[in-house]
């Protein structure tokens, strides 16, 4: 398996951190055993636990108004493979790319042989009808799978069976579809009648799926249509999961709800239904701002992985979320901010497993809502950092992967060879 950062310069980089961490992860432990917690434990959940990297956060992002590239961004998906492998590289949390089409599309055979020259594998397949792609007969302005037009419907379910074809190639095994589908202004759409268009145009892509894959549906309140959205939240994203059938399961971002929604309720009402599908992790402030994971709210991030973690500790039936980063990165470099990020996700698992599930029960049955409360927060205020850095020691990364990410230069590298992108335009990505 090939490395794009020298392996030397992070065992160099490792060397000299490392007899802080073994105190630091020794202090943990020792504090950790006072709780009934075996340190070692937790860090080897920790080592298993992963998430996809979205193909396209290594790139700049942008606003509706404006974006301003960033240097040496990927030419095309290959560049893209490369920084993902970076960032696998320094986190060992990062095993695989999930791609979307037609941004990323080339042939599967050359798209897999380069990511497995990284052990890089392939997560869920994303379809784009939200934008018109060059040469695209009908245009998706008005709507794709809701569309009011048959022929577009069908253009944009062919489009969503090409991306099964593709990933089967990759060995990816699941799909998902977000759509930008809505209205402006009152009147413009029938609800009813858009939601059985897209209704019967998603039949026919389930029905596109082999049998070990699963189809995840995502729901987002607005935008970019702003007076209706077809799949606006969670409720008609769960009605649709269990029209479609088995394989079909909802799939949570982070910042697709209206403010203040209590997203881990939600993600607790999925298990209980088995239609949780996974996640698209970020943060936000205002609405779907897709900043960096755990950056505003990292308290609501572990609140989520509380949920998750009690359903995975009890058995629950069907439990095997899929999680990924889905992050637009402005005014940071886009590997530090999706290496930080993948930490900040194990963050929220490691301090989520801290929690005594045993006393929090008691207290919850018992109606003692501070105690309660407080046996979480025990759990949210341990610094969990040594296992994160033991972790990635013991797996091959970097305790520290910004620094060594730094110390390698890499970005100036590309920089250097990658040509610069003009800027000006306006657009999330």
């Amino acid at each position: 398996m090939e490395h794009i950062i020298s392996a030397d310069l992070v065992d160099k980089d490792n060397a000299a951190r490392k007899a802080n961490l073994e105190r630091d992860y020794a202090s943990l432990g020792e504090r950790l055993d006072r709780r009934g917690i075996a340190i070692d434990a937790i860090r080897d959940k920790v080592e298993k636990f992963a998430v996809a990297i979205p193909s396209w956060g290594v790139g700049t992002g942008g606003t509706r108004f404006a974006r301003f590239p960033g240097a040496g961004e990927p030419r095309d998906i290959f560049d893209k493979i490369e920084d993902c492998a970076v960032i696998q590289q320094l986190t060992q949390a990062t095993p695989t790319v999930s791609l979307h089409i037609p941004w990323d599309k080339a042939d599967p055979k050359r798209l897999k042989q380069a990511a497995s020259r990284f052990g890089l594998g392939f997560d869920a397949m994303n379809s784009n009808t939200f934008s018109d792609a060059k040469d695209q007969k009908l245009s998706y302005k008005f709507g794709s799978l809701s569309h009011a037009d048959a022929g577009t419907r069908r253009q944009a379910v062919e489009h969503n069976l090409e991306c099964i074809e593709i990933g089967k190639t990759l060995g990816s095994k699941a799909l998902t579809v977000w759509i930008g589908d809505g209205s402006n202004f009152p009147g413009q759409v029938n609800f009813a009648r858009a939601f059985e268009r897209y209704l019967d145009a998603m039949k026919e892509v389930y029905a596109g799926l082999p049998a070990d894959w699963k189809l995840f549906s995502e729901h987002k309140m607005y935008e970019p249509a702003f007076y209706s959205t077809v799949v606006q939240d969670w409720g008609t994203n769960y009605m649709i999961a269990q029209e479609l059938g088995d394989k079909a399961f909802c799939l949570v971002d982070l910042g697709h709800h209206a403010p203040n929604v209590n997203i881990e309720m939600i993600v607790s009402r999925l298990i209980q239904f088995k239609k949780l599908g996974g996640f698209h992790f970020n943060d936000s402030k205002y609405g779907d701002d897709d900043l960096d994971a755990g950056s505003i709210d990292p308290y609501r991030l572990f609140l989520v992985f509380n949920e998750l973690v009690d359903a995975e500790l009890s058995g629950a039936e069907g439990f095997d979320p899929a999680h990924m980063l889905d992050q637009s990165h402005n005014v940071t470099d886009p590997i530090e901010s999706l290496m930080l990020s993948a930490v900040e996700v194990q963050r929220a698992y490691a301090q989520a497993l801290l929690v005594d599930r045993k006393a929090l029960e008691g207290y919850q049955d018992s109606n003692d809502a501070l105690m309660a409360t407080q046996t979480l927060k025990a759990a949210y205020r341990t610094d969990v950092e040594p296992i994160l850095a033991m972790a990635r020691l013991k797996t091959g990364g970097a305790i520290d992967p910004v620094a060594a990410y730094r110390a390698a230069g890499y970005r100036a590298k590309v920089a250097a060879e990658r040509p610069a992108v003009a800027g000006g335009s306006g657009g999330i990505v």
